[in-house]
Formats: structure tokens, C-alpha cells, sequence
């Protein structure tokens, strides 16, 4: 970190955004501005790579290095930055569509890999670019351009691919909720390794409302739960909920009813080793139990990218190579007269 005090206006282009009035990805790009703020990271140490689609345009909103790649290979391209410069701080901009159908195989062996950049995942369950399609997070029977008459396919979840990948970090927000969002992307940036953030998106045009069940001002605070490190696990609009264990089960409990007390609730450890838990809590729905919100694992593990490093300086020195033709030249050589 540089001895230099950033505003969220340091990390702004000069570029008109270029999304429909309303989209949630204004909100995403804002808290994005601000979390990098508040991390300190020049702009100039910082690169925001992404694929294609309506999220992918975030690059061009970046006063960093950026990189609007082709579709569905952000991560691809941000592993290869990351591994020749480990120094940056690397993001990757990716929605439900670009990063979990054509970008899908990238996206687990980004986060089986464990390299240090920082996806942040745009889920409003559509193509948006393309113009309304049904995408890898649409719900079964789900009606669009391309399926009038309803998916016949259950959804990717995408918590589920990550820790079906091995994921060490993973977090959710809403767009609507600029505090968390803000939060969560600053804990992933100070996380070491692949930090994944879902945030539920609105697309105003194409699907409209799809989170509403969940994000509606009226039952967001009984449907979904904003985890923290170390506190009680308790929500709801009186914050007299909490979620207890029942067995193997977790259970969500009124708090002085049926021999409920504070002390039963759960404490939220999101450094744990295990990720049992964290599963659990990251599968909730928002029906039956609340939608878990913020950082939900952050587990260090050792990086793909320093693994990398260090193997090259220990070969170098071993094999007494000082540069790239030193080494091609090290083996055997012949001439063609």
C-alpha cells in the first residue's frame, strides 16, 4: 500500500457509462469505486479485466489498466496477468451468462487454482446483451427469447460451483445494497487467492424484478441474513431471528420462543478450515431460510501464482539461467549449415 489517501473519483474514467437507466450495474460500479478507495491500491497497480456482455463494459468506467477481452475468457486472461505481473491487484468483471456458460470451465479452474484475482460475478439470471435469452442461473421453467416455453434445465448456483471447486473465499451482496457490497468487495480484494462475489443484479429491460422476492424493501430483512466474522447470526426486520443448529440442519428461530435464547444462535466464523458449514449457509434461498449476504468463507490457502514464481526462481537458480535464451540454449543445440 502507497502512503497516499485515494478517493473513489481517483478510480473514475472520463467515460459516459453506458447502461440503461436503472440497471444495478451503476450500483455495483459505484460501491466497486468506492471499495478501492478505501484499499489504497493505486489506480496504476490496478487492472479490471472482463469478457462480454452488459457487465463487461465496467473496464471502460476504470481510471486503472483494463482489459475488455472476448467471451467467456476473463478469467483465462486474468490468470495470465496475475501470473506475469503478481504485483497488481487483478479484478474480473463477469456476469451470470460470460462467465458461467462459455466462461464456465475457467471460471472452476480459476477458483480450483486459488490465484489471486478477485471475480466479481453479475447475477441477473438473462443475457442482457444479446437481448433476453435464458442464461446458466435462470430458473427452471423460466420463459425468454430463447425459451418461450419455459427452461427445462435446473440452474447453476453459483456458490455451489465454487465450493464444488474448492473455493477458499466467497461472499454475496444485492445490488441495491451499496454498504455490503462495498464491504464484501473490499474483503475480497484483502483476501490472498480467488475471491468470488455473487452480487444479485436487476436488469431493468430484459428481467425486471427477478430478485424482487428476495430484495423488496418489505421482506429483505426477514429473507435474507448479512454474515459477519464473529457475531451472531440474527436477522430480520426486529433482529429477533437467528439460525441455530437442528442436527446436521440448520434451523431459523424466533429468539425467546419455543426455549430459544441468544446463546443458542450461531456465531458466524468465516475463517473456519471446514467448509461444511459455509455450504450450508451459502445453499440458503431465501425461503425456508434466509439468503446469507456477506463474506461468507475467507480461508487462506496457498496461491496458484506464488506457487509459480516460486518455482521459476528456484529453477533459475538451481539451473544458473540469467535470462529466457540462457535457458533455451542450456540444453542441446545443434546448427543447420
Amino acid at each position: 500500500m502507497e502512503d497516499i489517501q485515494y478517493t473513489a473519483a481517483d478510480y473514475k474514467s472520463d467515460q459516459a457509462v453506458r447502461w440503461c437507466p436503472g440497471c444495478g450495474d451503476h450500483a455495483i460500479l459505484n460501491t466497486l469505486h468506492k471499495a478501492m478507495a478505501t484499499l489504497g491500491v493505486a489506480p496504476h497497480k490496478t487492472a479490471v479485466i472482463s469478457g462480454i456482455g452488459c457487465s463487461s463494459r465496467l473496464p471502460y468506467y476504470m481510471n486503472t489498466y483494463g482489459f475488455h477481452t472476448i467471451h467467456g475468457r476473463a478469467a483465462a486472461i486474468a490468470t495470465g496477468y496475475k501470473v506475469a505481473n503478481h504485483e497488481m491487484t487483478v479484478w474480473q468483471i463477469s456476469g451470470d451468462g460470460d462467465g458461467l456458460a462459455i466462461g464456465g470451465n475457467h471460471f472452476i479452474h480459476a477458483v480450483r487454482r486459488n490465484i489471486d484475482i478477485n471475480i466479481i460475478l453479475f447475477n441477473n439470471k438473462i443475457y442482457g446483451l444479446t437481448k433476453g435469452q435464458y442464461s446458466p442461473t435462470s430458473d427452471r421453467g423460466f420463459v425468454s427469447k430463447s425459451s418461450p416455453y419455459g427452461t427445462v434445465e435446473d440452474p447453476f448456483i453459483p456458490a455451489e460451483l465454487v465450493f464444488g471447486a474448492r473455493g477458499n473465499f466467497f461472499a454475496r451482496s444485492i445490488d441495491v445494497e451499496l454498504a455490503t457490497s462495498q464491504e464484501v468487495l473490499a474483503e475480497a480484494a484483502r483476501h490472498k487467492g480467488t475471491s468470488v462475489v455473487e452480487i444479485l443484479q436487476n436488469c431493468v429491460i430484459f428481467n425486471n424484478g427477478i430478485h424482487n422476492e428476495i430484495t423488496d424493501r418489505e421482506v429483505r430483512a426477514d429473507r435474507t441474513i448479512l454474515l459477519r466474522h464473529g457475531e451472531k447470526m440474527i436477522f430480520g426486520r426486529d433482529k429477533n431471528r437467528g439460525l441455530v443448529r437442528d442436527g446436521f440442519l440448520l434451523k431459523a428461530v424466533t429468539i425467546g420462543e419455543d426455549g430459544y435464547t441468544l446463546d443458542d444462535v450461531l456465531v458466524h466464523d468465516a475463517h473456519e478450515a471446514s467448509n461444511f458449514l459455509h455450504q450450508q449457509l451459502a445453499m440458503m434461498d431465501g425461503h425456508s431460510l434466509p439468503l446469507a449476504l456477506g463474506v461468507i468463507r475467507d480461508v487462506e490457502a496457498p496461491t496458484y501464482n506464488d506457487g509459480v514464481t516460486q518455482q521459476v526462481e528456484e529453477v533459475r537458480a538451481r539451473k544458473g539461467f540469467d535470462s529466457l535464451r540462457s535457458m533455451i540454449l542450456a540444453g542441446e543445440t545443434w546448427t543447420v549449415e
